[in-house]
């Protein structure tokens, strides 16, 4: 297995990390049998999140007896001080360790969002505690928008950056690229399959280490899924011709059907939130993670049903998707 430097944070990490979400699916025993495979072929960057599920006590129990080995990451969508705090806390908890090596404010989408965790009262505010009390190391944040990670990182306070990025979603990284190396912050990039759209996985992962990333996170959820990610972690060959035309053809395919989360097509006047139903239908369709999905998806205010078919969105949609068509799919399994 291959390492690199996350960043100014100095953990050495594999180029092949592991993603938490879908262990949420299968049994503690299971996973645990996959986070020590992970571990003895090299895999030592976990990342989960307080919104996983049962992840962080499936990773927290498997890691119990190897704890050194490991680096262990999480995250929280707590905006202010106080919840943040707490979720540290029951992290800390749930995983049954002393201290957690990266902590990552997740999912800041959007200004305002941004603003909050920044403030005084703000989660980094939290954040930076638990850091001084040390029982966390690392600071980190995650997000679709690059353009809110950018202003996150330019404030100088975060360590990592977390982002979806493969052969589909590449729009606007260069920046972001460049702008974490100069700050010497560590990229972790999630979504390497583009939610399991891509179906060739030797081929995606290559195709991401040939930018200057840290570590890519694939979920996994199977020994065969481990054993096959971790070669590519071990044997890091150029693609080959055929290899990099067929991504190519599978972005094209996916071009006119793929939300990639870029929140133009907001505000919806019928307040549904249209990047989170496509996310979460992915998560159905993909992951597997179908009781999951709803159960998230009932807990959205407005729901893709409601909308009227009124086609702003897809006016405002720079990849030209067929939003009114994908809702009503969405609705049809959801709802």
């Amino acid at each position: 297995m291959k390492y690199r430097i996350l960043g100014r944070t100095g953990l050495k990490v594999s180029v092949i990390g592991f993603g938490g979400i879908p262990i949420q699916r299968i049994s503690e025993e299971m996973a645990g049998s996959i986070i020590n495979t992970a571990l003895d072929l090299g895999i030592n960057f976990f990342d989960t999140a307080r919104g996983y599920t049962d992840s962080e006590a499936k990773i927290g129990a498997a890691l119990k007896k190897r704890r050194k080995e490991a680096i262990i990451a999480t995250k929280s969508m707590a905006r202010t001080r106080e919840s943040m705090a707490a979720d540290i806390q029951t992290s800390l908890e749930t995983l049954g360790v002393d201290y957690i090596d990266l902590y990552q404010l997740h999912n800041v989408k959007d200004e305002a969002a941004l603003e909050q965790v920044l403030s005084p009262n703000g989660a980094l505010a939290a954040l930076v505690e638990a850091k001084k009390d040390g029982v966390v190391k690392h600071i980190g944040i995650t997000g679709h928008i690059k353009g809110v990670l950018i202003e996150a990182l330019k404030t100088g306070q975060m360590e990592t950056v977390q982002f979806p990025f493969n052969a589909v979603e590449t729009s606007g990284a260069g920046e972001l690229f460049e702008l974490a190396n100069n700050l010497e912050a560590g990229i972790i990039i999630m979504k390497p399959l583009a939610g399991g759209a891509l179906k060739n996985a030797g081929a995606a992962l290559r195709f991401i280490l040939e930018y200057p990333v840290t570590t890519v996170i694939p979920g996994m959820d199977s020994l065969q899924q481990i054993k096959q990610n971790a070669l590519v972690g071990e044997d890091q060959h150029p693609l080959s011709g055929d290899e990099r035309k067929e991504l190519e053809e599978e972005a094209g395919s996916l071009g006119n059907a793929f939300c990639r989360r870029c929140e133009y097509c907001l505000p919806c006047p019928q307040g549904i939130d249209i990047p989170t139903v496509f996310l979460l239908d992915g998560y159905y369709t993909r992951y597997g993670l179908q009781d999951w999905a709803r159960e998230r998806y009932r807990g959205l205010p407005v729901k893709a049903g409601s909308c009227l078919e009124c086609g702003q969105c897809e006016e405002k949609c720079p990849y030209g998707l067929s939003i009114r068509r994908m809702l009503a799919d969405a609705a049809a399994r959801l709802d």
